[in-house]
């Protein structure tokens, strides 16, 4: 930086002081966007000293001594055998840490600024480290950390690698078993994988060595802050208005609905949206294995999986969930998803009063849908011939969701289709709407949600309870390829 001639024409080099007596930044890191191009000074480390030097950064230094300390912090947490303390005592010790340093520096922080710096610290400590700036962005759905340099993010349905690092393995191993510590949960030689669910509702998966070989990975699936709405499907193109009144009304006609799709496809949130539809005085029961639906209704009782701990006891499974939710007068049961034995528990509620249920499943098409139901039952450790299990399956399910998403990142409803019976061999489905696919346009998809022209038999339920679907829904109508 040129310094500027003072009165005996000498050029004058700017202090730390100087330059951020004219900074003043008291938000962390990930809220900042811009810093305009001012000149700023940041700290780097050499030994044990802590030296000064000058250069054009976009952002203030204030964040570069937070950096810097917080991996001396980490460095002090580890000698001192604190990092599977309390969080009182490890608050203690990061405010105490902070002090020091910075009575060893020229920095030239006020009390407010001093006090934060802590707070971000503790933050950075006891949360999710330096993944906290992905975190915090709220167009960041998945975070994939491949090892300790490779940190990779899913926006707006596309991957792309980050600048975010660690220090090095063991860096993600202690922030690993700091969130899996203050989750209940424990990861170690003896039990390298664990799959919880954060304070925001954020899913994370972690594996250490030796099942990952080329060190530790973690993977956090976001959910943003406040949920999606049928009215933000719509925006967003995963649906029409026609297949949202028809939904709307076969929640409310009381129909069992299954959602299918891929891992990522959406199922989770569709199955939120068509819960709205539900009447608020109902009673209903969520059963998931992490817990990420959140309802409007006010009556909503939720249950949540438990692993078994190190000694292989204490697991509450899904289906000891959903045999305790038939006790408790439920009016819906929402399964969050299905995944082995709990699915015959499940049919067996639906064919026995417990109407209006939903679930999710993981399946590529309504067909592979039943066909995986029909696997699960059996997983259920009851010898049940073929035919009782499909004759339960079409007796109890009502309609299918199919949703997918497609390669442009967009996901999208591919497939709504009824469950019309079981005719002594298979079960029997109709498509009713789905989504025409017509080609692609500068790397999107396009096409149309369009009926098929089958009218449900669910109609006649519908006109019964007066719900407000009109036939015309069901026409086919032509509609013209893009060009």
């Amino acid at each position: 930086m040129s310094g500027e001639a003072n009165g005996s024409g000498a050029a004058h080099r700017p202090t730390m002081r100087d330059l951020l007596s004219r900074v003043h930044v008291r938000v962390p890191e990930y809220r900042i966007r811009r810093a305009g191009d001012r000149q700023i000074s940041a700290l780097s480390r050499e030994g044990d000293t802590v030296r000064t030097e000058s250069r054009s950064l976009g952002r203030a230094a204030y964040l570069s001594v937070k950096s810097q300390l917080h991996g001396r912090l980490l460095d002090a947490l580890d000698k001192q055998k604190l990092l599977e303390s309390s969080e009182d005592r490890i608050k203690a010790f990061v405010q105490e840490f902070v002090a020091k340093s910075l009575d060893t520096t020229e920095l030239a922080l006020n009390e407010a600024e001093r006090r934060r710096l802590a707070e971000d610290l503790v933050e950075e400590t006891l949360g999710v480290g330096p993944l906290a700036p992905l975190m915090a962005d709220p167009a960041v759905a998945d975070i994939l950390v491949v090892g300790p340099f490779d940190v990779y993010i899913e926006r707006f349905g596309r991957l792309e690698k980050t600048s975010v690092r660690f220090q090095d393995a063991a860096h993600l191993t202690r922030l690993i078993q700091r969130i899996a510590s203050s989750l209940g949960r424990r990861i170690d030689e003896s039990r390298p994988m664990v799959d919880a669910r954060l304070a925001d509702g954020s899913r994370v998966n972690a594996t250490i060595p030796p099942v990952s070989i080329d060190g530790p990975t973690m993977s956090i699936r976001r959910f943003g802050r406040t949920r999606l709405r049928g009215k933000d499907l719509l925006r967003l193109g995963m649906y029409n208005e026609d297949i949202q009144r028809f939904l709307a009304a076969a929640v409310r006609a009381r129909r069992n609905i299954l959602v299918c799709g891929g891992s990522g496809a959406g199922k989770s949130t569709f199955l939120g949206v068509m819960a709205e539809a539900i009447p608020d005085d109902e009673r209903i029961i969520t059963i998931e294995d992490a817990a990420e639906l959140v309802l409007d209704q006010e009556h909503v009782i939720r249950f949540e999986t438990r692993p078994s701990n190190i000694e292989g006891r204490g697991e509450i499974s899904m289906r000891d969930l959903l045999v305790n939710s038939l006790r408790m007068r439920p009016d819906r049961i929402v399964v969050g998803e299905v995944r082995s034995g709990e699915a015959l528990d499940m049919l067996q509620a639906m064919n026995t009063g417990h109407d209006g249920s939903m679930a999710t499943i993981h399946a590529n098409t309504p067909k592979d849908a039943l066909s995986r139901l029909e696997t699960m039952v059996l997983m259920a450790g009851i010898d049940l011939p073929s035919r009782a299990i499909r004759e339960q399956i079409g007796a109890a399910l009502n309609l299918i969701v199919h949703v997918r998403r497609f390669e442009d990142g967009v996901r999208r409803l591919e497939s709504v289709a009824e469950v019309t019976g079981f005719d002594g061999m298979a079960i029997n489905t109709r498509e009713v709407f789905r989504f025409h696919r017509r080609g692609m346009i500068d790397r999107r998809v396009v096409g149309d949600f369009e009926p098929t022209g089958y009218t449900p038999m669910c109609q006649t339920d519908f006109d019964l309870r007066q719900l407000d679907v009109p036939k015309e829904i069901y026409t086919r109508r032509e509609v013209e390829s893009p060009t």
